[in-house]
């Protein structure tokens, strides 16, 4: 399950289909950014002004499937 405390890294580690959920908030971890793998969901999310709920939502419902 993806928290705020889950780092990008982790997140692209633990589904294969994460990283076109922060491409679709442009986040640049899903270009495997350097700078983004070591950060929380939670900062990133603070970082790009994103609502931290609805990006773990989902994120978490790549899990559902």
């Amino acid at each position: 399950m993806f928290s705020p405390e889950t780092r990008v890294d982790e997140a692209l580690r633990t589904h294969p289909k994460a990283r076109w959920v922060f491409a679709a908030y442009h986040i640049g971890g899903c270009n495997s950014c350097e700078r983004a793998s070591d950060e929380t969901l939670a900062q990133v999310a603070e970082g790009y002004a994103l609502p931290l709920q609805r990006l773990l939502d989902d994120l978490n419902s790549l899990l559902a499937s």
